[in-house]
Parts: C-alpha cells; structure tokens; sequence
C-alpha cells in the first residue's frame, strides 16, 4: 500500500494545502495521475466548491481531479482511478456518504492494489478500522462506525495538548483515554497539525516539523519524533 495520511488541510497563516503540497506532489511523482477526489466531508461548502478548491492545487503540481460527484458510477471510477483523494471536513458524513455509494470496499480494494491514497483530516480517519477517533459532531447516522481499515490503529488528526484557561471540560487526551478504555489492545496516534504519516514499500515515516502522540491501554502516553520507528503499529 501507498498512504498519505495528513492531519490537517490549512496551518495557521498559510493558504489552503500550502504545508503538504510538497509531500503530495514528491508522493504522486511527475507522470499527471488520473486521481478521483471524494468531497462527502465537505458539509458548509458545495461538492462542487470543494472539488474547484482542490483542483486548483493538485493543477499547480501537475495534477487533475475527478470527483466522485460528477460521475453516473461512482465505484467504476474509483476501479479505473490511479489515485484517491479523500479530502477533510466532517467525518461522519463523509462515512455515511461513501457507505450508501459503495465507496468504502471500492476505495479500500484500489488501494489494496497499490495505488496511491491521500487523505486530509477525515480522510485520514476514513483510513483506519473505524471514525472511532474523530474529532467531529455526528450530524448524521452512518450504517456503521467501521471504515476501511488500511491501517490497524486509530489517528486523531488535529492533535492537540492544549486545556485552554478557564475549559472545565475534558481535553483531547482525556477523550482519547475513554477510548482506549472502551477498545484495549487498539493504538491511537495523535497526530498533531503540520504532520502527516507516509506508509509506503512496508514502512511508515512521519513527516513534519512535530511529534505524534501514542496512547495504548495500559501504557502512559508518549511522543515519537520524525525519525522514529513506527513499524509497531503496523
């Protein structure tokens, strides 16, 4: 499998996909590959919007996008897709949408494969065994929390440390801890924003100028820098 796995579309101060342009263009290489997009997270932005937003940056590294929206047979284009794009926005929308598209085998098969997966923030989530490990409000019901299960562990994109003063409510890691308290045995990485996972030749890398966080029940959470070795959550 070939999987890019982004926390996050935008940081703070830069354009839209400025920080992982880079990594998606070296990731893709320089053939133009016909990749299909899947906008389903998208929610306060049209499909058709969010396709054009897209476009236009994969266009600026040589790329085309098609969107599973403006074809009759999503699944068909996904079988003839040399790439998948799944982009961010609210988790449990984009699951519902690709379940009752049939997107959810479509896509994990393609990929299986070998072609190349890229997905930002849901779209890494789409990536594990279940949304399980979202940060979003279930606006609506899938048919079920399972995914594609590229991965074995869960991601948390948007990863953060911070309680802001005067929050009484539960952090970030303390909803990762009920977690792994309700699902022993699973990993969770929290994968903090400007990062992003590389699996690719049987490997894992993380890329970014951050470390992620691993929890497991039973273990106290810790950090692992770029550089690390990922391969035991594979």
């Amino acid at each position: 499998m070939r999987l890019l796995l982004i926390s996050n579309s935008t940081n703070a101060g830069e354009t839209y996909l400025e920080h992982p342009l880079q990594e998606i263009k070296t990731f893709l290489g320089e053939k133009p590959v016909n990749a299909v997009f899947v906008p389903y997270a998208g929610v306060t932005i049209s499909f058709d919007d969010y396709t054009g937003r897209v476009r236009s940056r994969f266009q600026e590294i040589g790329h085309d996008i098609t969107s599973v929206n403006d074809v009759s047979d999503p699944v068909k284009a996904v079988e003839e897709a040399g790439a998948v794009i799944v982009g961010g926005g609210n988790t449990f929308q984009l699951v519902k949408l690709m379940q009752d598209n049939g997107l959810i085998d479509a896509i994990r098969n393609r990929v299986l494969q070998g072609i190349p997966y890229i997905g930002w923030s849901a779209g890494s989530n789409v990536a594990c065994p279940s949304l399980k490990t979202t940060n979003d409000m279930p606006i609506v019901e899938p048919g079920s929390f399972n995914t594609m299960n590229l991965v074995p562990f869960q991601i948390n994109p948007h990863y953060l440390d911070a309680n802001p003063e005067g929050h009484a409510g539960e952090t970030r890691e303390m909803r990762i801890e009920e977690f792994i308290e309700a699902n022993p045995g699973m990993f969770v990485v929290g994968l903090r924003e400007g990062t992003m996972f590389l699996l690719e030749n049987g490997s894992m890398e993380l890329i970014g100028p951050r470390p992620a966080r691993i929890f497991k029940k039973e273990m106290d959470p810790y950090e692992l820098q770029p550089g690390s070795d990922f391969s035991f959550l594979l």
